[in-house]
């Protein structure tokens, strides 16, 4: 038995580890009990529960300032988290909330350290999605240390804490949580999910070296929970991988967010995403993404919309993605202003399916510089239709032997086969490799792996696929430095610079860069530029738009 008054083994508070027992009522009466000697002398109390499996039924453990859950590392001790009691309660592992308990800036969780363990939420059976059912599920933590957990499986966000003030989120492995989440129904439903604005204007958190994968929306995101409230500076992602996830990573409102040295690979609509999306429908503002892989997501590598600006993109690889590189846009549902002083420097973009760089919604003063833009506009093949005897499907696949394709020439697409759609996440010359229906599925068809012989069609390539293109206002851009060209044998990439008829570009500088080399041309104005100076562009003669 432990002679330390302020280190206490579970076994000997009542719990008992062996996975059939309810260790949850022992659990909350010792959280209590030091808690309450917490109160007392203000000193921090340590739960160390040894290697077994602890059953939490039926009801999540309310936690307590100056208590920490220590365990004897992932796998070794686990929390398995289940309800066969009551099948419409949540049960975390632990939480602490505004509307269930009062949390606030006045009464907060400090000092506490959950480490070295594993949280299965496999055995949580709802009827539909709870935003309660997390594995963590704390607000207003102050002095909080995360560290070395496994969170698989739970229904709602697998570490779903909000308000989080000096508090470090590190090498947390979080894996298909959020299964219940459908479609972008319910915007939880992520791997790791920060909710800003209750501490005020700054929040001093760092997430480090986390991996998450195959969560519902998003792998890790940060979301403003009031709109009325101040975006948040102070936090910053270094190091984390996000595989697989609706998105990979997501800024849902703070200010100035750090994001370095992460991968952001095969997530379902983009790697990195920018948008009014969450909660409070307010996007985030002065962030800075650099140092990263943002490699062959489903949809777009990065997608920035609904923001004021600024937002800085600098020295990240952007390739292999099923549409654009960059994506700059607006949705419907978040403001339409135009974004300024975006920044795009140094940047790798090659092989993504259209374009390099997109603007889909308008700009003023951007910035997009240094960037090399290779061999994108990998999505060129044409429309193609087929069916019978050379046709076969499995869950990931559709092959047709009498097929010719060129290689990952249908990337991006959506494939039509028996009244389903999948997507295309690459392809050889006579298969088609199809991204699952949505995080974690098994499977790419939502209704079933069609019958063999069952007819498909396949869309065109749109005719424009360049390195950099306009398709909205651009006002007094610079643009310089940059190289744009196809290195390929057979070319992919159309043009070096497009401005569509639905872009402008006004007043622009637009000097140093190189456009030669693409597959139709160096540039193609549907609308011409007005104003500014144009100098030094190989591949482009003249001034456009100078009297």
């Amino acid at each position: 038995m432990s002679t330390d008054p302020f280190f206490h083994n579970a076994l000997e508070h009542g719990l008992v580890g062996d996975g059939k027992a309810n260790d949850q009522p022992a659990l909350q009466d010792l959280v209590d009990k030091l808690g309450d000697a917490y109160l007392d002398d203000g000193r921090p109390r340590t739960i160390f529960c040894p290697a077994g499996r602890y059953s939490i039924r039926d009801r999540g453990t309310v936690w307590r300032s100056g208590i920490s859950l220590i365990g004897a590392g992932p796998a070794a001790t686990r929390f398995s988290l289940a309800n066969p009691g009551d099948l419409a309660t949540a049960t975390p592992l632990a939480y602490f909330t505004t509307l269930q308990h009062g949390a606030g800036r006045q009464n907060h969780i400090a000092d506490c350290t959950f480490a070295h363990f594993e949280i299965d939420g496999s055995g949580v059976i709802l009827p539909e999605y709870d935003v309660l059912a997390k594995g963590l599920g704390l607000q207003y933590v102050l002095r909080g240390r995360f560290r070395d957990l496994y969170i698989h499986d739970t229904p709602a966000t697998g570490f779903g804490c909000d308000f989080l003030q000096d508090t470090f989120v590190e090498n947390l492995l979080v894996v298909h949580c959020g299964r219940l989440e459908r479609d972008g129904e319910w915007l939880g439903g992520a791997g790791i999910g920060i909710g800003t604005g209750g501490w005020g204007s700054v929040e001093r958190c760092t997430v480090s070296s986390c991996t998450t994968v195959r969560n519902g929306t998003n792998g890790i995101f940060f979301e403003l929970q009031n709109r009325e409230w101040p975006r948040t500076r102070g936090i910053r992602v270094i190091g984390c991988h996000s595989e697989s996830n609706r998105f990979g990573l997501s800024d849902w409102g703070t200010d100035g967010l750090v994001v370095s040295g992460c991968t952001l690979i095969g997530n379902h609509q983009a790697g990195y995403d920018v948008s009014a999306l969450g909660t409070s429908a307010v996007a985030g503002r002065g962030g800075v993404i650099t140092g990263c892989v943002i490699e062959h997501n489903v949809w777009d590598g990065v997608a920035i919309g609904n923001t004021p600006g600024p937002y800085t993109l600098a020295g990240n690889r952007i390739s292999r993605n099923g549409r654009y590189g960059y994506w700059q846009h607006n949705l419907a549902a978040g403001p339409q202003e135009a974004a300024a002083n975006m920044i795009i420097d140094a940047n790798e973009f090659w092989d993504n399916g259209l374009d390099g760089v997109f603007i889909d919604s308008a700009l003023a003063d951007p910035d997009i510089a240094g960037n090399r833009i290779r061999s994108n506009g990998r999505q060129c093949e044409p429309a193609d239709e087929g069916g019978g005897d050379t046709v076969f499907y499995t869950t990931h696949s559709l092959m047709d032997t009498s097929a010719a394709w060129r290689t990952d020439g249908h990337i991006g697409k959506w494939v039509t086969a028996g009244g389903q759609q999948a997507v295309v996440i690459g392809n050889t010359a006579t298969e088609l490799i199809l991204a699952p229906s949505r995080p974690g599925a098994a499977t790419a068809w939502s209704e079933g792996t069609p019958n063999p012989g069952v007819p498909y069609r396949l869309p065109d390539a749109p005719g424009i696929r360049a390195g950099i293109t306009l398709a909205a206002s651009v006002r007094s851009p610079s643009i310089h430095d940059n190289r744009v060209w196809d290195g390929e044998p057979r070319k992919t990439q159309t043009h070096g610079l497009v401005i569509t008829d639905r872009g402008t570009c006004g007043v622009a500088w637009v000097h140093d860069n190189d456009f030669e080399g693409n597959g139709v041309g160096a540039v193609r104005f549907d609308t011409e530029p007005a104003g500014g100076c144009w100098h030094h562009n190989h591949g482009l003669d003249g001034c456009p738009g100078q009297a």
